[in-house]
């Protein structure tokens, strides 16, 4: 009876344990459009799946901030977060600063993240970084998660929608300089 006892509650424990780690991993994405990311962590934010924040995750990237729930996201050592105002070409092909899109661009960060922004300078064509002790301030450290959750594999259609998008990048140089 203690061995069909313990059979059937490590069967619930590992049930349970494959439904809590569907994990998201983010890392290496510049952003792109808007419209593009709004859709895509609409769908993620319905499916209940956890996100890590595991690399640089810049740009329209960053609306999974304001997007995904606060407790389904945690970030590694590795996560940079960089925000910059969004911006359309010009008539001359040169990119201008887009106002009505920044201001949408912020309103979606949860208020902690908007207090840190402005805290830098707000958001303006020049890319801020937010991570490290500041990062781990606003979001929980994921240390267990990040180790113990394998990456989706690469045929996965979520993860090649996660990763190929139409990529706008901010002027050059921008993304080369990270201040600390």
């Amino acid at each position: 009876m203690k061995l069909m006892t313990g059979l059937l509650a490590a069967m619930l424990l590992l049930a349970g344990v494959g439904a809590s780690h569907a994990v998201v991993r983010i890392a290496d994405d510049r952003g792109g459009r808007i419209g593009t990311y709004v859709d895509k962590y609409q769908g993620l934010r319905s499916s209940g799946e956890a996100v890590i924040i595991d690399g640089l995750c810049a740009s329209a990237c960053t609306i999974v901030l304001g997007a995904v729930a606060h407790d389904k996201i945690c970030v590694t050592s590795q996560a940079s977060l960089g925000f910059h105002a969004a911006w359309d070409f010009g008539a001359n092909g040169r990119t201008i600063t887009n106002p009505e899109a920044t201001q949408m661009l912020y309103s979606m960060y949860p208020s902690p993240v908007r207090r840190w922004i402005a805290q830098h300078g707000g958001l303006r064509p020049q890319m801020i970084f937010l991570r490290g002790k500041q990062l781990t301030s606003l979001y929980r450290p994921c240390y267990l998660e990040a180790q113990a959750s394998a990456p989706r594999s690469s045929s996965s259609r979520r993860d090649r929608d996660l990763r190929h998008h139409e990529v706008i990048a901010p002027a050059s140089g921008v993304l080369a300089r990270q201040p600390d």
